[in-house]
Formats: structure tokens, sequence, C-alpha cells
């Protein structure tokens, strides 16, 4: 996918660009500091994705995106929450709060690879799951899995053990849900309760004090229920 990343400001500029380059399924086209200059790029090389700041100086993101007669798939790039309701009025295909970390900007770009894929009547690359997709290794006794954190429905802890519930398994672990938590990608998971860790990606139904994940009964901790509501609508 071509990409190209708008933002005046340096650092985002450069984090996004090289986040982009170590994305095997994306071809960086380049970074404009100034939205002007990405406007005149794109109203003559056209390109797949365009990772898209909305608060600029001169154009906002918002308004660069309306001048486009073709518009791209966008992801929007900002440091303001209040602009996320507004974002989704443009189709965008996520919404990324500044600071971005990697595992939050791979879960936006594997949402646009997927809907490429759809739109051209492709199907994924052989696995159907992009290789840059970041696996985590679990140790249950002598043997060690690769999971990859799409496939994991939730954590749960018990004394000294951990297991991790899959699509397709369940993984014992020896180990503690403060190292459960340091491994998983924060912005993918959310404790919920002091025996439980949750994908935000499978839920099925939430009530007041409940989820339901895949049919699994889980339930939401007086402690931990103003955390999880405000992380699950982030992640919408």
């Amino acid at each position: 996918m071509k990409c190209i990343a708008v933002d005046d400001e340096p650092f985002a500029l450069d984090l996004i660009e090289s986040y982009i380059k170590k994305s095997p399924f994306l071809k960086f086209h380049g970074g404009f500091s100034n939205p002007l200059k990405a406007l005149s790029f794109l109203m003559s090389n056209p390109v797949d994705l365009v990772f898209l700041d909305i608060n600029m100086p001169e154009l906002s993101g918002l308004q660069l995106l309306n001048s486009l007669k073709h518009k791209p798939q966008v992801v929007f790039t900002t440091a303001y929450s209040e602009y996320g309701a507004q974002s989704y009025e443009y189709d965008a295909i996520d919404y990324l709060l500044k600071p971005i970390k990697y595992e939050r900007f791979l879960k936006a770009v594997n949402k646009a690879y997927d809907l490429s894929g759809k739109s051209r009547g492709e199907g994924m690359v052989v696995d159907a799951t992009p290789v840059c997709k970041i696996a985590i290794h679990i140790k249950s006794g002598s043997q060690m899995y690769r999971l990859q954190p799409e496939d994991i429905l939730f954590v749960e802890g018990a004394g000294n053990y951990m297991t991790f519930y899959t699509k397709e398994k369940k993984v014992l672990s020896l180990r503690t849900m403060k190292e459960t938590l340091q491994q998983l990608p924060s912005d993918m998971f959310v404790r919920v309760h002091k025996s439980y860790v949750v994908s935000l990606m499978h839920i099925d139904v939430i009530e007041r004090h409940q989820l339901v994940v895949k049919g699994n009964k889980i339930p939401i901790g007086i402690t931990y229920r103003e955390q999880f509501f405000a992380k699950y609508k982030m992640s919408l």
C-alpha cells in the first residue's frame, strides 16, 4: 500500500515515517509538514493510505480531505481526543491519539489492509494475517507457544498461573498478572477484573457487571469498571 504522512510536528512526522518503513506491506511515498504541499502532491499522485494530522495551521486535516475529489483511505493522527467523533464522519479507517505506539499503529494499518483487499476483491496474503503483526511467546511447561495478540480472546489468572484463551486452544503458563499485562499490547487488551484481562476486539456483549467474549461470561470488577469503559470507548 502506498502511504504518505502529513503532520506539522517534525517528531510526529518522523515517527510515522519510521513506522511505515518497518511495516512490510506499506510503501512510504513522502512526508509533509506543510498540508498545502501535501494537497498538491495528492492531487497528482494518488496513494492508498494517508496518515493525517487534524490540527494544523493554514489547512486542517479535515479541510485537506474535503479538498480532494478522490479520497484515499485515511488514518487520522492527533493529540486532541475531542476530534474523535468528528473524524468518523469522514469514514476514517482509524483515529490514533498521540503519542502513538507501534502496536496501535499496526492495528490501524491492518484495518486498512483488510479493507483494501476487500475493495479489490482480493484475499489476504497466505494465512490471511499481515506478516508485521507482533507475536508474543508464552512458555507452558517445556513448550513455547507463539501467539498472535489478535487471536487471544482473554486471559484468566488463578494463583501463580495464567491461562491464555485463543480461538483454538488454551495455554497455561506459570506467570503473574503483572508479567502478563507487560507482555500484552496495552492498546488491544484491558484488565476488567483482578483475575481477567480481555481483548477489546473480541468483546461481543457488554453488560453492567459482565462481558461476553465468544460465549464466555467474564465479570467486570468495580475497581476496573471506569478504566474499562474509558478504554473501550477509545478503541472504537
